[in-house]
C-alpha cells in the first residue's frame, strides 16, 4: 500500500476551501456534484479502480490479479454514495471506520447486486478500509473537526495515563501479595535533587519548575521512574503542586527507552504505538504533532540507560532534533549517572540534576509513609501495636547502625528494609548480599508458607527451583542486553531449563510455571500484553550474577566490565564469588587488554576498586593491587572526573590524596569527590579541607551538611569555615538548631521549607546580615515577620516568590537569576 497515493485519490473526491469553524455536511463537500464540482460521475470508476489496487495490496488480496470489473462498479457506487449521505464531518469521524462504513452501505443499498458472496466479502473490506482513508482526510481537512477530536481523545487518553501510573510497588507490605500497588498520592515521597554547582538540594518539583529541558539523573531505585510517574498523573488529574502549576493544560507521553531501544526514537504519531498504548490506534490522525506544534506536550523519557551503548548517540541526536522542530514543550529525559557523560545534553540547552541520596529527613519520611500504608489492612489492635514498635525500632536501628544508613540511601532500598524488618519481627541481615537472599526468601517462599496459605493454581514450587528458573529469564536479559522480553521468548527459554530442575518438570508446562512464576513471586510483571520484566531493575541485575556466578562465567563478565550497564551485575558477582573466584575476577578488571580504549581501561580500574567493599573475603594481595593500580586514578583532574569518582564508594576515601599540599584547585576537586560519598566517614577526610580559605571549598563543604550527621558535621566542618561571603545552607529544622548553637551566621540559605515562627526562634537575630529564601513560599508571601532581624540588609527570593509584601524598610531584595 501507498499511503499518500491512496491520500492523493481521497483528496480528488471532495472539493478543496479554507478552515472552517463549524461541522460541514460531507455531501456538500464531494467534488463531482454542486457549483465548485472537480469531478464528474464518469471519474468514479477511475478513482475506485485505482483505490482498489493500492488498498487490496494493503490487504495482500487476491482480486488485484483477477478481472476487477463488478468490484470497481460496485466501489464507484459506494462512492457515488457520499454525495446523498446524511452526516456532517464531525459526527462521521466520531463514528469510526467501521460504523461509518456501515452508514455508507445504507446510502448504496443496491452497490453490491451483482456481486457474488465472496466478492460482497471483498467489497465490504474494501469499504471499510477507504472509509478509514476518506475520515482521515475530514479530520485534517477541518480544523473543527480536529480539535473536537482530539478533546474527546484527549479525555480519555487522560483517564488511562492515571489508570497506568497512579500507583506503587511497595515491597511486603502485604506479604500475601507482595509487592502490593498503592495509589500514588498516599505512597508517594517527594524527591529532592541537587546540581552539580554543588548548592543546597530542593524538592525535585521546585527544581523542575520554569525548566523546559531537564536531563534527570539517578541511580538504581533512586526514584527516577516514580517522579515520571507522579508528573504524568499530576498533569493527567490537572491536580499539580503550585511549583509546578505551569504544566497545566499540557499533555504527558511517558516514553520508556526500553519501549524503542532498539528501534530507535519514535515520530510523534508514533509515539503511541511504540509505548504500546492499548488504544494507540484510536488517536485522531496527527494528533500528537499538533500537540508538540502548538507546545502542548510534557515528554517523559525514561531510562536512557536502557538503550544499549552504541544507540545512545542515535538516541541523543533525536533529544536534539525533536525539541529544536518542536519548541515550546516540556522535556525530562532520565538516566543512571553512568550511562551518560556530564553535559550530553548541555548543547540542546537541559539543565542537568541529579536525585539526591535520602536524607535523614527522606529516611524517616519514608518509613513512617510505608508504615502508615500498612495499616490501612490492619484492624486488629495488638497487631498495630507490634507494627508501631517496629517502626520505631527501625528507625533507631538506621540511624545508630552505620551499615543500615548506607543501605537506606534510595526508596527501593529503604522499601526492602521495612518489609524484611517487619517479615522477620525486628530483625535485619547485614550487608548488601545477605538483604537481597532475604528479599528473595521473603517473597518467593515464606509469605505463602507462614501464611498456611495453598497454592492458587496448583503449583508448589520450593524456592530455590523458583529461583533458577528466574536466574535464568534474568541472565537471558543480560545476555542479550535487554531490561524486559518477549512472553514467548521467556515461555521458551523455561521450557530449555525446565527439564532440567525436577521440582519444575513435575508442576506443569512452561507456560504454567512462567504464569505462577508471574502471579505468585512478585518479582515478575507484565508491562504491556506479550511483554515481561522484572519489577526492578536491581531484582533482574542480582539474578543475572547469581546466574554468572554459578555458572563460573567471569570471563564473561570480564568481557563485558566497560559497559556501564554491567556494573551492578559484576558488582553483585564479588558479594557473591567465593574468595579465588572473587580474586580472578578483580584480576580480570585490573589486567591489561590489547583491544581496550584508554578510558575503558580507566574504568575497569576504577570498577576493580568499586567492588573492593562487596568481596566478604579477598586476598590481602589482590586488595592490595586493586589499590596501588587505582591510586592514581582518584587524582581527578577535572570537576566532572571528581563526581564520576563517587560512584566508586566509600572506598575512594581511602585513596584520595593528602589534601594539605595542594592547590585551592584541586582541593576544591577532591572536595567535589568526597561530598558525592554519602557515609559519615567521609566527614573524617573533610576535616582536612575545612579550614582552606578558597570560597570554593569552603561553599562545596558548607552545601553537604545534609549529607551527613547533623551534629557531627556542624561540629567537625560547619564550625570551623571561615564565614566571609559564605552563605549557610539550612534543609531542615535540626540544622536550624545546631547552627544556633555555633552561635549563628550573617549569611544563611533556608532550603527546606521553614515556618517564620521557626525561623525567628532559630535564627541568631544580632548576627543576620543576608537571608535567602531558596524554597517556594507558597501562599505565605508577606514577609513582615523580618522585622525580627534588626541586622537584616538583603533578602535574596527564587523567580517564583516575586510577589511578596510587607519587606521592612532597608532591605535589598535580589531576585535569584534575575
Amino acid at each position: 500500500m501507498d499511503p499518500a497515493a491512496i491520500a492523493t485519490l481521497v483528496q480528488e473526491l471532495f472539493v478543496a476551501d479554507g478552515p472552517v469553524d463549524r461541522p460541514v455536511r460531507i455531501a456538500s463537500l464531494v467534488a463531482f456534484q454542486g457549483d465548485h464540482r472537480t469531478l464528474t460521475e464518469r471519474d468514479l470508476p477511475r478513482i475506485a479502480s485505482a483505490l482498489i489496487e493500492d488498498v487490496a495490496r494493503e490487504f495482500d488480496d487476491d482480486t488485484t490479479d483477477q478481472p476487477r470489473t463488478e468490484l470497481t462498479d460496485a466501489l464507484a457506487r459506494t462512492l457515488h454514495a457520499l454525495g446523498t449521505v446524511d452526516l456532517d464531518d464531525l459526527r462521521a469521524v466520531r463514528l469510526g471506520p467501521e460504523a461509518f462504513a456501515r452508514h455508507l452501505a445504507t446510502a448504496a443499498p443496491d452497490a453490491d447486486a451483482e456481486l457474488d458472496p465472496a466478492d460482497a466479502r471483498t467489497h465490504a473490506s474494501l469499504r471499510e478500509a477507504v472509509c478509514a482513508h476518506i475520515l482521515r482526510f475530514l479530520t485534517i481537512r477541518s480544523p473543527f473537526v480536529a480539535a473536537a477530536e482530539d478533546a474527546a481523545f484527549e479525555e480519555r487518553y487522560a483517564q488511562d495515563i492515571v489508570a497506568a501510573h497512579d500507583h506503587l510497588t511497595i515491597y511486603g507490605i502485604d506479604l500475601t501479595h507482595s509487592p502490593d500497588s498503592w495509589p500514588l498520592d498516599a505512597a508517594y515521597l517527594s524527591l529532592e535533587t541537587e546540581t552539580d554547582a554543588g548548592g543546597p538540594s530542593a524538592p525535585a518539583e521546585q527544581a523542575l519548575a520554569g525548566r523546559d529541558r531537564v536531563l534527570l539523573w539517578g541511580v538504581a531505585g533512586s526514584g527516577k521512574t516514580t517522579l515520571v510517574q507522579r508528573l504524568a498523573v499530576s498533569v493527567a488529574r490537572g491536580d499539580l503542586p503550585a511549583p509546578l502549576e505551569g504544566l497545566r493544560g499540557r499533555i504527558p507521553f511517558v516514553l520508556p527507552v526500553r519501549r524503542f531501544r532498539r528501534d530507535g526514537f519514535p515520530e510523534p504519531d508514533a509515539f503511541l504505538s511504540a509505548i504500546r498504548y492499548p488504544h494507540s490506534d484510536a488517536q485522531p490522525p496527527g494528533w500528537a504533532e499538533r500537540v508538540l506544534s502548538h507546545g502542548r506536550g510534557l515528554l517523559l523519557v525514561d531510562g536512557v540507560d536502557e538503550a544499549p551503548e552504541d544507540e545512545r548517540e542515535r538516541l541523543r541526536e533525536a533529544l536534539r532534533e525533536l525539541p529544536a522542530r518542536y519548541p515550546g514543550n516540556v522535556w525530562l529525559v532520565t538516566s543512571r549517572p553512568s550511562a551518560v557523560r556530564e553535559n550530553w545534553l548541555a548543547a540542546e540547552r537541559f539543565t542537568e540534576l541529579k536525585l539526591s541520596p535520602l536524607s535523614r529527613e527522606g529516611v524517616t519520611a519514608f518509613i513512617r509513609r510505608w508504615h502508615a500504608a500498612a495499616r490501612q489492612d490492619i484492624s486488629d489492635p495488638a497487631d498495630l501495636d507490634r507494627l508501631s514498635g517496629y517502626e520505631e525500632t527501625l528507625l533507631d536501628a538506621v540511624r545508630i547502625t552505620r551499615e543500615l544508613g548506607r543501605l537506606a540511601t534510595n526508596p527501593l532500598m529503604c522499601g526492602l528494609l521495612c518489609a524484611l524488618h517487619r517479615d522477620r519481627r525486628g530483625y535485619l541481615p547485614r550487608g548488601r548480599k545477605a538483604l537481597y537472599d532475604a528479599a528473595l526468601s521473603m517473597l518467593l517462599e515464606r509469605r505463602d508458607r507462614e501464611r498456611a496459605m495453598l497454592p492458587p493454581d496448583g503449583i508448589d514450587l520450593p524456592q530455590e527451583p523458583k529461583i533458577q528458573l528466574l536466574q535464568k529469564l534474568a541472565h537471558w536479559m543480560l545476555v542479550n542486553g535487554r531490561s524486559e522480553m518477549d512472553r514467548a521468548a521467556a515461555i521458551e527459554t523455561l521450557a530449555r531449563y525446565i527439564p532440567a530442575i525436577p521440582h519444575a518438570e513435575r508442576q506443569g508446562a512452561p507456560e504454567e510455571i512462567y504464569r505462577h512464576l508471574l502471579n505468585r513471586t512478585g518479582l515478575l510483571r507484565e508491562p504491556t500484553p506479550g511483554s515481561v520484566d522484572f519489577v526492578h531493575r536491581t531484582f533482574q541485575d542480582y539474578l543475572s550474577a547469581r546466574a554468572v556466578v554459578e555458572r563460573h562465567d567471569f570471563d564473561f563478565l570480564i568481557d563485558h566490565a566497560h559497559l556501564d550497564d554491567w556494573e551492578e551485575v559484576i558488582r553483585m558477582s564479588v558479594a557473591l564469588a567465593r574468595p579465588d573466584e572473587c580474586a580472578y575476577l578483580l584480576e580480570g578488571l585490573l589486567a591489561a587488554r590489547k583491544d581496550a580504549r584508554p578510558v575503558h581501561a580507566r574504568h575497569r580500574k576504577l570498577l576493580a576498586a568499586a567492588c573492593l567493599e562487596h568481596a566478604t573475603e579477598l586476598d590481602p594481595e589482590v586488595r592490595s593491587r586493586v589499590r596501588r593500580y587505582t591510586r592514581d586514578l582518584v587524582r581527578p583532574t577535572s570537576l566532572e572526573g571528581a563526581r564520576a569518582l563517587g560512584w566508586i564508594g566509600p572506598i575512594v576515601l581511602e585513596m584520595l590524596p593528602d589534601p594539605s599540599g595542594v592547590s585551592d584547585e584541586e582541593a576544591h576537586r577532591l572536595a567535589v569527590t568526597a561530598t558525592s560519598i554519602a557515609d559519615d566517614r567521609a566527614i573524617d577526610y573533610l576535616v582536612r579541607l575545612r579550614d582552606r580559605a578558597s570560597w570554593a571549598v569552603r561553599a562545596r563543604l558548607a552545601a553537604a551538611w545534609r549529607r551527613y550527621d547533623t551534629d557531627r558535621y556542624a561540629e567537625e566542618i560547619i564550625a570551623h569555615l571561615d564565614e566571609r561571603e559564605l552563605d549557610f545552607p539550612v534543609s531542615d529544622l535540626e540544622e536550624l538548631r545546631a547552627l544556633r548553637r555555633l552561635g549563628g551566621r550573617p549569611c544563611v540559605q533556608i532550603a527546606g521549607a521553614l515556618t517564620p515562627e521557626q525561623l525567628i526562634e532559630g535564627l541568631v537575630a544580632e548576627r543576620l546580615t543576608e537571608l535567602w529564601l531558596a524554597y517556594d513560599l507558597g501562599a505565605d508571601l508577606d514577609l513582615s515577620w523580618l522585622t525580627a532581624f534588626p541586622r537584616l540588609t538583603i533578602l535574596r527570593l527564587s523567580q517564583r516568590n516575586t510577589e511578596v509584601t510587607g519587606v521592612p524598610e532597608g532591605v535589598q531584595v535580589i531576585v535569584a537569576g534575575a
